[in-house]
């Protein structure tokens, strides 16, 4: 089977990790590396020792006309991608994109539905759904392992890096989001949120519509949030999203009547399931069963499996079982609505099924 020939939009610190990883899997042949920094190109080429043959290139429309090219992964700003994926679908290309795929759900509905339209592939890099511990957390949910879900939360905090384009919801809110989807097989029915901003707030947001005056986040970028998502079984899930907290947390938990699983990508042993229950002695609740397991996770660097299946898909042109463009459309539109939330002081909005 020929190699499908690839290029690398964006080279900054996760468009090096794909770049690292097509240039290691044999289906794949990096054709162009693409970036406006002349410097990042150099860089690169020097680092990986990229062949002369590879094109490298400052303007991405140059790089989408390349006649040899089958597909182009974006590892740009979220703002770019709607122009580059339209552009690539239209000449011919399969892309796989950074999430979010874009800043609105409208948009990101418009790509899917052009993909399917020019029968091309659109799949998103949504990391966490390749990851090991997330694939064994779900097979451990489906045994029942907690026994029935009551509720879920979910910390992700950091001292920096701090975002100037997107706040600390689009930063980071979408990482849990498709977590706790893929963990439950379904998607929020509603949602609610607060945030503060005290680093930016006289930044423009995006996704502030300008319809309410005096919103928990302002008019900036807020450093904090708050979120709470609902299921439609009733499962609701907090989130604390923060750029502004020395406390460094990537962690994500379902609670259940036996026990409670915990996703730490930080821990040593990264998936964890706590086992226990009250049972009511007398007048008095007393916990019982007590018990701690490791859940060992098998497999290989999660960006390695999805470079392995955006490639298995372009060879078979077919969609994304796992994170297709509909997939991240969705999580775009959640998003939104915890935006509109944030703008009416938590309040919470209604996601159309």
């Amino acid at each position: 089977m020929q190699p499908i020939n690839v290029a690398i939009f964006g080279l900054g610190r996760w468009g090096q990790h794909l770049l690292r990883n097509f240039l290691a899997h044999p289906q794949a042949n990096v054709q162009a590396i693409v970036d406006p920094l002349p410097a990042n190109l150099e860089r690169m080429a020097q680092q990986f020792e990229l062949d002369a043959t590879v094109h490298q290139l400052t303007d991405w429309e140059t790089a989408i006309g390349l006649r040899s090219l089958d597909a182009v992964v974006l590892a740009t700003p979220a703002a770019t991608h709607y122009p580059m994926v339209q552009q690539a679908l239209l000449q011919g290309l399969h892309v796989l994109a950074e999430k979010p795929l874009t800043l609105d759900a409208a948009s990101s509905l418009d790509l899917c539905e052009l993909a399917e339209k020019v029968q091309r592939q659109l799949v998103i890099d949504h990391t966490y759904l390749f990851h090991p511990a997330v694939l064994r957390g779900k097979a451990a949910l489906e045994a029942q392992a907690i026994g029935d879900l009551r509720y879920g939360y979910a910390t992700r905090t950091h001292l920096a890096p701090v975002r100037q384009d997107v706040d600390a919801l689009w930063d980071l809110a979408i990482h849990d989001l498709a977590i706790l989807n893929y963990w439950l097989e379904e998607k929020p029915v509603r949602v609610s949120a607060r945030g503060q901003g005290w680093l930016q707030p006289q930044a423009t947001n995006p996704h502030h519509s300008g319809t309410s005056s005096s919103t928990s986040s302002g008019t900036g970028l807020a450093d904090v949030v708050w979120a709470t998502v609902q299921y439609p079984s009733g499962f609701q899930a907090t989130i604390h999203l923060a750029w502004l907290n020395c406390d460094k947390q990537r962690r994500l938990a379902c609670v259940g009547s036996q026990g409670t699983i915990v996703f730490d990508e930080l821990a040593t042993d990264p998936l964890m399931v706590y086992r226990g229950e009250l049972q009511l002695q007398g007048a008095s609740f007393v916990p019982v069963n007590q018990q701690r397991e490791i859940l060992e996770p098998i497999g290989q660097e999660p960006l390695a499996r999805v470079c392995d299946h955006f490639l298995a898909c372009v060879q078979q042109n077919q969609p994304s079982a796992i994170s297709s463009g509909w997939l991240g459309a969705d999580l775009v539109r959640v998003l939104q609505a915890l935006s509109r939330s944030m703008e009416q002081e938590g309040a919470w909005v209604e996601i159309a099924s």
